[in-house]
């Protein structure tokens, strides 16, 4: 095993107004825990003073890092790059909104310990609480009516809500998955769990407090741009399979 135990990544684009209440929050709770961490925060090429904030505090945070660079390639990009460049035994990513806060990492734990390998926090999974509830135009025709063509395309039946910004990763899972994506926007979220199940990881989706975000950046747009990456994603995994047959 690693030194350091648990990873945080968090993908930022514009952050400036949230990151500092969202860091703090997080290096709070981890200072108060028996184990290493780290926080990796991955900037998508932010236009404002996201960049500078997080190193900023990197002088008060000693376990924080930034990482930057990557030129806007979208948030699935950077969720990648910084899964990819942890060092931890477990590694989670989160929203730099703090929508779902550390803390309910513990709901995480037990579930490791009976040998899962993907453990996703879910706003859809009995017990969930949405704080606010979403609007009704949200949740029934951008939630449940993506929720039905996300499962008839990639057929992740079992899995009611793939898009929650709070899933973690053993250190093989994320070594074996992550590489494999190719999804740079939005739809990673539902492509690294495809490719898990695909390679036979253990995943478990368990019920998080979520707290509503109105400046949440999905749109219709990002919805409409991500039904054109899940097709992407089923003949991606189409092509992966006739080139293991050759």
């Amino acid at each position: 095993m690693s030194e350091i135990y648990l990873s945080v990544i968090i993908p930022t684009y514009n952050e400036e107004k949230r990151l500092t209440g969202t860091l703090q929050s997080i290096n709070d709770y981890l200072s108060r825990q028996s184990y290493d961490y780290e926080i990796l925060v991955v900037d998508n090429g932010s236009t404002d003073k996201t960049a500078q904030i997080a190193r900023n505090l990197a002088g008060q945070i000693k376990e924080l890092k930034l990482i930057e660079g990557l030129g806007g390639r979208g948030k699935g990009f950077a969720v990648k790059k910084g899964m990819l460049m942890a060092k931890g035994d477990f590694r989670i990513f989160v929203d730099a909104d703090n929508s779902t806060s550390i803390d309910q990492i513990e709901k995480m734990w037990p579930e490791f310990k009976k040998n899962y390998d993907v453990v996703i926090g879910s706003r859809d999974a009995e017990g969930a609480v949405l704080d606010p509830p979403q609007p009704w135009i949200r949740d029934k025709i951008l939630g449940k009516g993506f929720k039905l063509y996300r499962k008839i395309i990639l057929g992740l039946w079992g899995i009611q809500d793939t898009q929650c910004g709070f899933k973690c990763f053993t250190k093989k899972a994320t070594e074996e998955i992550f590489p494999r994506c190719k999804i740079n926007h939005f739809a990673f979220d539902a492509e690294v769990l495809i490719i898990g199940k695909s390679l036979g990881y253990k995943i478990k989706e368990i019920p998080v407090y979520w707290k509503n975000d109105p400046e949440s950046k999905v749109n219709l747009k990002s919805i409409i741009k991500m039904a054109i990456d899940l097709i992407k994603i089923r003949l991606n995994l189409i092509k992966d399979r006739n080139e293991l047959k050759r």
